[in-house]
């Protein structure tokens, strides 16, 4: 499922990367935004954060979004 979730992060964000291979391993498509390179997203992100920028933020089809969730979080909200 390509592009199941959007996810928010940056070149040097750790906690991103556990988060792709996760996704990757379950087979749960996304489609990465890294922040430094968009500022529209990184606004958003802000505005997701309380004005953060705060990442892996995952932004869900029906609008939601996740800072920095679980697998298992990810995996409820999207029904997997």
């Amino acid at each position: 499922m390509p592009g199941t979730v959007t996810m928010y992060s940056t070149t040097t964000c750790g906690y991103c990367r556990r988060l792709k291979s996760q996704l990757d391993r379950e087979g749960i498509g996304y489609t990465e935004i890294n922040i430094e390179q968009d500022p529209e997203s990184a606004a958003f992100v802000e505005k997701a954060n309380d004005g953060n920028q705060t990442v892996p933020t995952v932004l869900f089809p029906d609008g939601s979004t996740l800072t920095n969730p679980s697998l298992a979080q990810v995996k409820q909200k999207i029904g997997a």
